[in-house]
């Protein structure tokens, strides 16, 4: 049986007082998630000791937290030609291990790999960025946690956007504590297959985000859901799968209307 979180788009600290976050993940448990994820921010914008609190209280788990808002809110990017900028984003990656020990989460590494309008040159890019998730998953070996590179389509991240170009990078870093994830969204837009790539990450798969291809409710495009989960459970996928809304609705219709849609499918 899967289990699945939700991906709450805004931060916490988007939604005013703390109680309002509370309230949220109260629903979602009602709904049937058994996490939820979100994007991680500095300063965080919320008590941890609260956060903590609030997931046991809920009983959901926190399987993931994206870094991605550190690139457009920092402009903290790991292939930058710049070398105290890459400093600060390794910087801020290590920072945020701490929490992600603490709730036994993944680091989620995607956009802070930066564009091409950073550094238009593939090579040095890549070079960078290894060398800059060297340091940062050296760090995480030791505090137990699991980075997971995502790949990202070519118009929101300019480097790495397939399995492929992501299993290369991570076997160049060489550390077991970085790991590959997918996003049905992006392998829809940058993948031959909705399937091969799961096939090929194999055991390795770390963490999924489902996706519909228009970003919006689940059924609204054109997804092979049965496709997508049946390569899942080929690789004997046990991890959580994210379910991410980003437009079309608010967060609670795309929660509700996802739980509505999965259950129907009868996946257990």
């Amino acid at each position: 049986m899967f289990k699945f979180s939700y991906i709450m788009v805004a931060p916490p600290k988007d939604f005013g007082p703390f109680a309002d976050f509370e309230r949220a993940l109260g629903r979602l448990a009602e709904l049937g998630y058994r996490g939820v994820e979100f994007s991680i921010t500095h300063p965080l914008g919320f008590d941890v000791d609260a956060l903590e609190r609030a997931l046991k209280a809920t009983g959901l788990a926190l399987p993931s937290l994206l870094t991605g808002w550190s690139y457009f809110n920092e402009g903290l990017s790991l292939c930058s030609p710049d070398p105290a900028v890459r400093d600060r984003a390794v910087q801020r990656l290590l920072g945020h291990l701490d929490v992600a020990a603490r709730f036994n989460a993944l680091l989620v590494v995607g956009q802070m790999q930066g564009f091409r309008s950073d550094e238009p040159d593939e090579k040095a890019a890549n070079e960078r960025i290894v060398d800059c998730l060297r340091r940062v998953a050296r760090a995480a070996e030791t505090k137990g946690v699991i980075l997971v590179l995502e790949p990202v389509n070519h118009l929101q991240v300019g480097f790495n956007h397939t399995v492929a170009q992501a299993l290369d990078l991570i076997r160049r870093v060489g550390s077991p504590a970085l790991r590959p994830m997918v996003d049905t969204l992006h392998m829809n837009i940058e993948e031959k297959s909705l399937t091969d790539p799961i096939l090929t990450a194999g055991a390795a798969l770390t963490h999924v985000h489902l996706c519909e291809t228009n970003g919006s409710l689940l059924g609204s495009g054109h997804l092979d859901f049965p496709a997508v989960f049946r390569a899942l459970s080929d690789v004997r996928y046990d991890g959580f799968i994210s379910v991410k809304i980003y437009q079309g609705a608010s967060w609670e219709e795309g929660a509700s209307g996802a739980m509505a849609f999965l259950k129907a499918m009868r996946l257990n």
